[in-house]
């Protein structure tokens, strides 16, 4: 079964990059899940820690996902509020603009 009774899918966030204007940003990186790393790329409106984040997931990774018994939509989203929340590892020289 799937995990929809979790709030919350034990996930961490890393951005690799990031690229765009004080608007949006272009955001790639990847996110671990159950030891697994999996690749995303987003746009972050209002830039990271904002107020929106779209998240795109491809397809052979959400297949992969719904094997490990993890509800992908619950996934995107606890992807996407730690992307908003800025709760994401950065890499060195990136900053979040709260800083």
């Amino acid at each position: 079964m799937m995990h929809k009774d979790d709030d919350e899918i034990p996930v961490t966030v890393f951005v690799k990059s990031v690229s765009g204007s004080a608007v949006a940003s272009k955001l790639s990186g990847y996110f671990v899940v159950k030891g697994q790393e999996f690749r995303f790329t987003a746009i972050a409106f209002g830039r990271i820690g904002g107020h929106n984040a779209s998240v795109k997931i491809a397809k052979t990774t959400i297949d992969k996902i719904v094997k490990m018994h993890i509800d992908p939509e619950q996934l995107q989203l606890t992807i996407q509020r730690k992307l908003i929340e800025g709760d994401i590892v950065l890499p060195e020289g990136i900053k979040p603009p709260s800083e």
